[in-house]
């Protein structure tokens, strides 16, 4: 029998919005991922807390914890951007969507990023007063990224990436 007035308030069914089914989707993700990082340190017998997150339209996973983690960063990051990517593969394999899941290992991806930050204001800075272009080392597409944006925050300064991967550098020159 349909409501009335008398009834009271009919209740109503939200439709799911396509930003929630997004971010859903991001912690679905999420959880693929952080199952598939508990069985990795399961058969390498790591410790390590597993901490799953969404932020700026990603999945974020972090492991910190015991001390042989540092050995799933390796050199440069090296190591953790291909548990990285064998993570990103094993969410694909599970939900047929590729991820852009970003993994932190011992927190050595944030303190990059600290660094690169100060690099890339530090560079802005100089180029500002030189005038002169500079050209960085050959970087990661994180780290690139995090250059980019540091200098982006600099007025009369622009960045670009130049070369090919994996020699890809980020140049910083002034604009306007």
């Amino acid at each position: 029998m349909p409501k009335t007035a008398e009834d009271g308030p009919a209740e109503t069914v939200e439709a799911p919005t396509a930003a929630r089914s997004a971010e859903e989707q991001l912690i679905r993700e999420g959880d693929i991922a952080g199952d598939y990082l508990e069985r990795l340190l399961d058969v390498l017998d790591y410790d390590g807390d597993i901490d799953l997150d969404v932020e700026a339209g990603r999945a974020v996973v972090s492991i910190d914890g015991g001390d042989d983690l540092i050995k799933l960063v390796g050199d440069r990051g090296n190591v953790l951007e291909a548990v990285q990517e064998l993570t990103r593969l094993a969410v694909q394999q599970v939900s047929g969507n590729r991820s852009r899941l970003m993994l932190d290992i011992a927190g050595w991806r944030q303190s990059r990023r600290d660094e690169l930050t100060e690099l890339g204001r530090r560079t802005a800075s100089d180029v500002l007063e030189t005038g002169e272009s500079v050209r960085l080392r050959p970087m990661t597409p994180f780290e690139r990224k995090v250059v980019h944006d540091a200098v982006a925050g600099v007025e009369g300064v622009s960045s670009e990436s130049e070369g090919e991967e994996p020699r890809r550098q980020v140049v910083v020159f002034r604009s306007g």
